[in-house]
């Protein structure tokens, strides 16, 4: 069986998706509210420490593709049936908070726990990504936690840099605009959506490269870029096939719910082979 065998849904519509005009991406977007399915990624935020802007991005966009890439999620795991039917329709993710009792709470639900390593052995970054489901029948422990309030200081990832797993891994390398502003936990589902279909791309075309990412464990990193180099990026995702073809290179435009306009691109990421 195919890694990612899963995700060929998404994968179709991936280019699309990013050819869809403004207004045929609000128009795209209408679907019965009954049938929205999400991931949910929760950030950990105690009282007497704070998750770092950066490596929560990072983990996002890592445990969103290792999930989706989970031997249950394959056919005939105990995940398959969830993930499938998520990806066959829009791949929303929203973006929890949870400390103390709330985040212990959601530790035996169905999903990941990543964690990010500050240096000095203690972890300073820690997510969940929940299997997608239905957002009107949420888990009430999921429901209950706050969607507001997830945004966190920039630029502690420069004193604190993530190790690969492996020096020759592949790398997704996610870079997001500083002049769109938008909050962690938005740039959270953002990274998510830019993992999860690196490897939808990465299982259609390029499986070996995929299988290499997954054994390291999908390491990502986020960079922050000024406009200059992000109109360089976007002009060279115009032609979606050719820039994964030639770079790895894909794009995430988000259907414009919260913070942003519809059709409006928010990260460019590239898998690059380690």
């Amino acid at each position: 069986m195919t890694i990612g065998e899963v995700l060929a849904p998404v994968r179709e519509r991936y280019a699309d998706w990013l050819g869809l005009g403004e207004d045929a991406v609000v128009e795209d977007r209408h679907e019965d509210p009954g049938e929205v399915r999400a991931i949910q990624l929760v950030l950990r935020m105690e009282r007497d420490g704070s998750p770092v802007h950066e490596h929560a991005l990072a983990l996002a966009a890592t445990g969103c593709a290792l999930l989706c890439l989970d031997p249950r999620s394959a056919a005939g795991g105990e995940w398959h049936e969830a993930v499938a039917a998520y990806g066959g329709v829009h791949i929303r993710k929203v973006t929890r908070r949870a400390r103390g009792a709330q985040w212990q709470a959601t530790a035996d639900l169905p999903g990941l726990t990543l964690t990010d390593d500050a240096g000095d052995g203690q972890a300073r970054t820690e997510i969940r990504v929940l299997v997608p489901g239905l957002v009107t029948d949420l888990d009430k422990r999921v429901a209950k936690l706050q969607v507001g309030g997830t945004d966190l200081p920039r630029g502690e990832a420069a004193d604190r840099p993530r190790t690969r797993l492996r020096a020759s891994a592949p790398e997704l390398i996610c870079t997001v605009p500083a002049a769109l502003g938008m909050t962690t936990g938005k740039l959270m589902a953002q990274a998510g959506h830019a993992g999860m279909l690196a490897a939808a791309l990465a299982a259609g075309t390029d499986p070996d490269l995929l299988q290499r990412w997954y054994d390291a464990g999908c390491p990502a990193r986020v960079v922050t870029t000024d406009a200059k180099t992000w109109a360089v990026l976007g002009a060279s995702i115009a032609d979606p096939a050719t820039a994964w073809r030639s770079h790895h290179r894909l794009a995430v435009r988000d259907a414009g719910y919260t913070e942003v306009d519809p059709g409006t691109v928010t990260v460019i990421a590239q898998l690059e082979d380690g």
